[in-house]
């Protein structure tokens, strides 16, 4: 099931999307708990985390939130049902498309805000 290209893809792609999502929370409980070191540590956090490149970031996080759950939902659909496995690469595609209409609409506020030079203030 996992040799050849979709497959694989798919399970590559998981696994980074996790991993991703993961860095995502540890930065958040730390910005988070910052607070307690007073308002002037937790600003500078927030003032940090408002510069463009984070705001790429958010992109990003968004796009593996998206693909890991599509394809979340892939791999239950292959491990819960008896035609799953069978048409595992078209569900693939099918992921994708959903990631592709999900995302676009971040993609263009985000992504406008951006090129445009409004980086979150």
């Amino acid at each position: 099931m996992y040799r050849g290209s979709e497959g694989q893809w798919a399970f590559y792609l998981h696994r980074i999307s996790g991993i991703g999502i993961l860095v995502f929370l540890v930065l958040h409980v730390l910005n988070i708990a910052s607070a307690m070191w007073g308002p002037e540590v937790s600003n500078a956090f927030m003032k940090f985390y408002h510069q463009p490149v984070f705001q790429l970031g958010l992109l990003v996080l968004i796009a593996g939130v998206l693909y890991h759950g599509f394809n979340g939902l892939r791999i239950i659909l292959m491990d819960f049902t008896t035609w799953g496995v069978r048409y595992q690469k078209q569900l693939w595609y099918a992921a994708w498309v959903l990631f592709v209409v999900f995302y676009l609409p971040f993609l263009v506020k985000i992504g406008g805000g951006i090129l445009g030079g409004s980086h979150g203030d």
